[in-house]
């Protein structure tokens, strides 16, 4: 296999992110701020993505820390493995209401064969509103499922 042609660098696969976003996350306007290999920062709107008291939904928080957990494990396993998610936890610190929230994933563990990222999100003020860690196995390319 030629490398050159089959497999993107880093700098393209980074390049590329923002148009291979997926649908989920852009129906939750997630949108990324930042990507190099010690972190990943993204935006979230909370309107759109409340539970039914107006506050943002812990799950939509979940949504964004994986995102961007397992982005930045696919930055480390690139180019021959590929990220699967194997566990994630969030503890919500207080609510938010309005405006954007902000996740920035940092890694904790870069292995061969897993990664481990905690993502800390936070409202407009700066005051944490989840705290989460997502753990992911990376396995070789051809064993990731394909679509179709």
């Amino acid at each position: 296999m030629d490398d050159d042609t089959t497999t993107p660098s880093l700098d393209e696969i980074i390049a590329g992110m923002p148009q291979r976003m997926g649908a989920l996350n852009d129906k939750m306007g997630i949108e990324l701020v930042e990507v190099t290999r010690e972190r990943i920062v993204a935006t979230m709107p909370v309107e759109g993505n409340t539970q039914p008291y107006g506050l943002l939904h812990g799950g939509a928080s979940v949504v964004l820390a994986e995102t961007l957990g397992s982005m930045g494990s696919a930055l480390h396993a690139h180019p021959d493995r590929a990220p699967v998610g194997v566990d994630i936890n969030a503890t919500h610190h207080r609510s938010a209401t309005s405006g954007l929230v902000t996740g920035v994933a940092t890694p904790v563990h870069l292995g061969r064969t897993s990664t481990s990222f905690e993502v800390v999100i936070t409202d407009e003020a700066g005051r944490r509103v989840c705290t989460s860690r997502i753990t992911c196995s990376l396995i070789p390319l051809d064993r990731v499922p394909t679509v179709g």
